[in-house]
């Protein structure tokens, strides 16, 4: 597609996303949900489309979301802004409100100089392929796009504290083991969970200590949040603390830090969950979804303890299809986004959080006790930062050295590992996965793939 990639529509916030064109989104995006209510003329005051839109704290959130609301409301859909929330509030109260759409403006995990666009549908899913590829057809042709004027036009209003509210109580009662003994350290990424957490886990009744929860506009995700660990594991370091949460700067990532200091991922939470909802009889179809990059210990430990392992495409959304092909409830990313789809539609760092601490309580086990048993294969992911855009992207990858390496490489590895190469979905980068029998051969093979993709 031309604007939308894995995770909705992703730029440098002023440049490839501006006002303009968030305001053809928003103006798109209203046409296509009055079309899809069979109207052919503008809806009246009470058919009027519904939408939300909840957001980050990046800086740029405020020219995006004032742009966005003006395009909305300009093809006549009533608007409602949540403020700052964590993404999968959106989709919740998206199905909560009855409303027809939840916009949520957010890069998730990306530096704060970047920024995005993603939409829910009344379902609280993700938008089809079909429905954002009409959305970027009307945003380069406007001729058949909706223009209200007078009594049409939609209307803005914001209303935070009391949908904030609803979904932190929708997040507590998912807590069934009662109050973990615990000191919890909580590190807010300076993003969406700066506005939730503390509500929550004061609900909780837990003891905690919160850390980048000060957003500036410009400091989400640094130096913090689950893709910079170093300071909370320094924190697990201390012994103060039974275990470390980190969530991203949409809060739709989880990774946990044990009471030693050392990364407890997604794969390794989604075993844990997925052991613990087979006991307890909860686990549709014996099965649960990962990714193709998840750890190779996954396929391990669905054998010795008789599960079905499936790997879908890296991305959540792809992670969700698989999971409703194959009718599971339990699915997710190493990066922490975890699906539980019979409480929420998308990865929930949150919910995730409290899910873990349930089976952490029940247990009377350390973190580090509760995942031992949990094989892991030593896996490095590096990457190449691409300053071509998508045309080296393209040549790259298609590249037939780069394909001769990766058969060369993993001919090596004598079936004891895999690699995978990748762009991702949300930067422009190149992923490069490598697992072996040893840390230092995945180092060796990552590096030589990455030296050759630097002179491609």
């Amino acid at each position: 597609m031309k604007y939308f990639g894995t995770d909705g529509i992703r730029g440098v916030a002023g440049d490839k996303l501006d006002a303009e064109l968030a305001f053809k989104i928003g103006r798109a995006a209203a046409t296509v949900l009055i079309q899809a209510g069979h109207q052919d003329k503008p809806p009246s005051l009470g058919d009027r489309p519904q939408v939300l839109i909840g957001r980050d704290t990046r800086i740029s959130c405020d020219m995006l979301e004032s742009a966005l609301s003006a395009g909305l409301c300009s093809a006549g859909a009533d608007v409602t802004l949540l403020g700052v929330l964590p993404t999968p509030a959106v989709a919740y109260l998206t199905t909560k409100t009855g409303s027809d759409m939840g916009i949520v403006i957010s890069a998730s995990h990306n530096p704060f100089e970047h920024n995005g666009i993603k939409m829910f549908g009344s379902d609280g899913s993700k938008l089809s392929d079909t429905f954002e590829e009409y959305i970027e057809f009307l945003i380069d042709d406007d001729t058949n796009v909706f223009k209200m004027t007078g009594g049409d036009l939609g209307r803005l209003s914001r209303d935070h504290t009391e949908w904030t509210n609803e979904y932190v109580k929708f997040l507590a009662a998912a807590s069934t083991a009662g109050r973990y003994s615990g000191r919890i350290a909580i590190d807010c990424a300076n993003g969406a969970a700066s506005e939730t957490a503390r509500l929550l886990f004061r609900q909780l009744h837990a003891e905690f200590e919160i850390i980048a929860d000060e957003p500036d506009g410009i400091n989400i995700n640094v130096e913090c949040g689950s893709t910079h660990l170093n300071y909370l594991q320094a924190m697990m370091k201390t012994g103060r603390f039974g275990i470390g949460l980190a969530f991203d700067g949409d809060a739709d990532r989880c990774l946990i830090v044990d009471e030693k200091g050392n990364i407890v991922d997604g794969d390794m939470i989604l075993a844990v969950m997925a052991r613990e909802m087979k006991e307890s009889g909860t686990l549709r179809g014996n099965a649960f979804v990962g990714t193709i990059v998840s750890n190779a210990g996954m396929d391990i430990f669905a054998k010795e303890n008789d599960f079905t392992f499936h790997r879908s495409d890296v991305g959540d959304r792809n992670v969700l299809n698989l999971m409703h092909k194959l009718n599971c409830n339990l699915g997710g990313e190493s990066s922490g986004h975890i699906i539980f789809s019979d409480l929420m539609t998308c990865g929930d760092g949150q919910l995730t959080a409290i899910k873990f601490l349930n089976v952490l309580t029940a247990s009377g086990k350390t973190v580090s006790e509760l995942v031992s048993d949990i094989p892991r294969l030593p896996q490095v992911m590096p990457s190449f930062k691409l300053t071509g855009g998508a045309e080296q992207r393209d040549r790259i990858m298609s590249h037939q050295s780069l394909k001769d390496e990766i058969i060369k490489q993993e001919a090596k590895l004598k079936g004891k590992g895999r690699i995978n190469v990748r762009p991702s979905g949300t930067e422009p980068i190149i992923r490069v996965m490598v697992e072996a029998k040893t840390e230092a051969l995945s180092l060796k093979i990552a590096n030589i793939i990455i030296d050759l993709i630097s002179t491609l």
